[in-house]
């Protein structure tokens, strides 16, 4: 089996990359920056991007298995996507694996699970095979949303979030790399063991750091007025708000056991995952 893993110079696609090679497997890390790409036993290195459809179809020659992390962010993060999946089905690529989101649908109250919903249809609509990762927001975030006035802010009211760490999300898509053929289109919700509010989070986090954080139900208006400190364009204002009333309208609360399924190990709660000590060179 020939397997790529896109992403990884990044947090989690890297991580995949590092343990499918601990195990001794062969891949091809496709990478926008060769500089930039980890130095892996049984690695080689495709040089492409997203929107690049005859570098994409050049790197993919020979693949039959491909790890798609989503791409950064973006305002045509969504065209990339649909290039990059028509570019996989050029060359012949039999299975995507793709890193979508917790409640992605057309109409999630959280702006970028759409995006995910409409590359999930377009490689529905493909031909290749498919399995869906649908992690919920990234656990390991959750600290660095506090501001420096110790404030966890935003527009969640009393809605519980699932959160998932990027070790659990990568053990997984490892798991059902090595065993593809049993997990073709299975959809699996990814999320940590328990729902917690932001106003727990902040109180787990308080302990942990001895921090006095706290959390503050901002209303909408006030988190786009908080949040104009940063230079955006108005479509990451609308992401980064609608992540909070998300939470509040429900959509991020459903715990599964999906991770202890695909793992063999439960998922890592707030309180274990803070207790760890602080991975050296983690990337974001």
């Amino acid at each position: 089996m020939t397997l790529a893993v896109t992403g990884a110079t990044g947090g989690l696609g890297g991580r995949v990359a590092r343990a499918l090679a601990a195990r001794g497997v062969a891949q091809r890390l496709l990478v926008r920056d060769p500089a930039r790409a980890p130095e892996l036993s049984g690695a080689t290195l495709a040089r492409t991007t997203y929107d690049d459809q005859a570098a994409a179809v050049a790197a993919l020659e020979g693949v039959r298995t491909l790890l798609m992390v989503s791409a950064a962010e973006t305002a045509d993060r969504l065209a990339e996507h649909r290039a990059f999946v028509d570019a996989a089905a050029r060359a012949g690529v039999e299975h995507v694996v793709y890193t979508s989101f917790y409640g992605a649908a057309p109409d999630a109250t959280f702006t970028l699970a759409r995006d995910h919903w409409f590359t999930e249809e377009h490689l529905r609509a493909s031909g290749m095979r498919f399995t869906f990762l649908r992690d919920n927001l990234y656990l390991d975030f959750l600290p660095h949303m506090v501001g420096e006035d110790d404030v966890l802010r935003g527009p969640a009211g009393d809605g519980r979030l699932a959160a998932v760490t990027r070790d659990d999300i990568a053990a997984s898509a490892v798991a059902v790399l090595l065993a593809p053929g049993e997990h073709v289109g299975a959809t699996y919700d990814l999320t940590g063991p328990e729902a917690l509010t932001f106003t727990e989070i902040a109180a787990v986090i308080a302990a942990h750091t001895r921090r006095p954080v706290t959390f503050h139900d901002e209303t909408v208006e006030e988190a786009y007025a908080s949040r104009l400190r940063w230079e955006a364009p108005p479509w990451q204002y609308a992401a980064w708000v609608s992540t909070y009333t998300a939470v509040a309208a429900g959509e991020l609360a459903g715990v599964t056991d999906h991770v202890a399924r695909l793992t063999g190990h439960a998922a890592t709660g707030l309180a274990d995952y803070l207790a760890r000590p602080a991975p050296r060179g983690d990337a974001s």
